[in-house]
């Protein structure tokens, strides 16, 4: 390969911190808040303007779907992003379960305030796009802005980028889904101009369950107790718009569900399009997905407005503004989670955070109806061979099965409060991040809300 030889230069270092977390969505954002609580000096790095990731840059808005009347969950932070979302107006009732849709574009308001009050210096719009590294401990990161190339110090770094960036360039052992096998990405966007009476009679006329996803293109594996459960999916609409030619023969992945119909006559969290083989860690793979993606999305509109009652005069509101990526790179933990672990409630001794037998990826479909949890190690936190280094949402340890339950969003919250904890306390007892006392970062947790066990 031909190479461009850059010549030396230095970086100016501008800005030093005690807890550096990298990627404010779900993990990192909570990652920050639980460290400033927790007494740390706190920085957050973000390459977008907002804080939120995907809930509030890709807009999928269902945190939690997942919840039933007998649903345990961890609280914490995760629950905190609902609660303060609902207060400030910026919720509304989902479809499917007992949680609340979190509006994609209020939480950013609700997240800078959260950022406010906690202390944590915001870094918006920068790109992390190395570690400073001294031998096997990362020290800090390099940062490209409008501003130039510059350095951040901390003395403990948090990498919630989702695809393990930072702990792969710091020479972390990682591993990366075949793209062949990666669950699909999709283009989230939000519908307004539907009649609501229509549509809602429609919908009630034909309810659909989680049986209805096991058609067609996709065979979903559930415990059965989720097959006569409603689901509000959407396949019959784009069915008919493959008849009459709207949409093409062989595109049969257009279909899925809508988060919430609201008075104002919107229609929001669409998750209609999904997109095989588009691999999250690679930019021109992103480009053709965020593309065809929105072409796609376009043609589930006319396909909505032609074939579903209510639809006929709905229009775009907007697209969520980055493709959702659900699959790429994950590192090899302290220790790795298993399918047995998701599957038969793992319990650990260092537990940082419960969370719902909720499993949903690589065709199994499994909904907390009954109670049944599982712990989150610490350990599947810590990236092997790299010191003063955390690893918080969907790339913590594990193998695929364990994947498709800690990566959804209220899971990445968990893992994200538990690093952060765990950072700030090392930073203040001057203790590797692999010898802290588990039962003081246990304790820490619980006196902020997080159910352990």
């Amino acid at each position: 390969m031909y190479a461009i030889h850059e010549p030396a230069r230095e970086t100016p270092v501008i800005h030093r911190t005690g807890v550096l977390v990298v990627g404010a969505g779900p993990a990192g954002l909570a990652a920050a808040l639980a460290a400033a609580r927790a007494g740390a000096e706190v920085t957050l790095v973000e390459r977008f303007g907002c804080f939120g990731g995907n809930m509030t840059v890709v807009g999928v808005e269902g945190l939690a779907w997942y919840r039933h009347e007998q649903t345990v969950e961890a609280g914490g932070i995760s629950r905190e992003y609902e609660e303060r979302a609902k207060a400030m107006g910026a919720a509304t009732p989902e479809s499917q379960s007992l949680s609340y849709e979190i509006d994609s574009e209020g939480f950013k308001v609700v997240a800078d305030q959260m950022v406010a009050e906690a202390g944590i210096h915001a870094m918006l719009h920068r790109q992390v796009v190395a570690p400073v590294m001294e031998g096997n401990a990362i020290r800090g990161v390099i940062v490209e802005s409008k501003a130039g190339r510059q350095a951040i110090l901390a003395r403990v770094v948090i990498d919630a980028t989702g695809d393990a960036d930072i702990a792969h360039r710091a020479g972390a052992p990682t591993k990366t889904t075949p793209v062949e096998d990666m669950q699909a990405a999709s283009v989230m966007f939000h519908l307004a101009g539907v009649d609501l009476r229509t549509f809602r009679a429609a919908v009630a006329t034909d309810p659909q369950t989680y049986s209805n996803w096991s058609t067609g293109e996709w065979t979903v594996e559930t415990s059965g107790k989720e097959d006569a459960m409603y689901s509000p999916f959407l396949k019959k609409p784009f069915e008919a718009a493959r008849r009459a030619g709207l949409i093409p023969a062989d595109l049969t992945t257009i279909a899925g569900t809508w988060g919430a119909v609201h008075d104002t006559g919107e229609l929001t969290y669409m998750n209609l399009v999904h997109l095989a083989e588009v691999d999250g860690t690679d930019p021109d793979s992103m480009t053709r997905g965020e593309i065809e993606g929105r072409r796609q999305a376009m043609l589930a509109v006319e396909a909505l407005r032609a074939h579903m009652p209510g639809c006929a005069g709905v229009r775009l509101r907007n697209f969520g503004m980055s493709i959702g990526i659900r699959d790429t790179r994950k590192i090899l933990a302290r220790y790795d989670m298993t399918e047995a672990d998701v599957r038969h409630q793992a319990r650990f001794d260092d537990s940082i955070g419960i969370y719902p037998e909720f499993i949903d990826g690589y065709g199994v479909l499994i909904l907390p109806t009954t109670g049944r949890y599982m712990h989150i190690p610490y350990r599947s936190m810590l990236p092997q061979g790299v010191d003063n280094l955390l690893v918080a949402g969907r790339a913590i340890g594990g193998d695929p099965l364990a994947h498709a339950a800690t990566r959804n969003m209220a899971c990445c919250a968990v893992t994200g409060q538990g690093a952060g904890v765990a950072a700030a306390q090392a930073v203040a007892t001057d203790t590797p991040l692999d010898r802290l006392d588990i039962a003081r970062l246990q304790h820490t947790l619980a006196a902020q809300g997080v159910r352990l066990h």
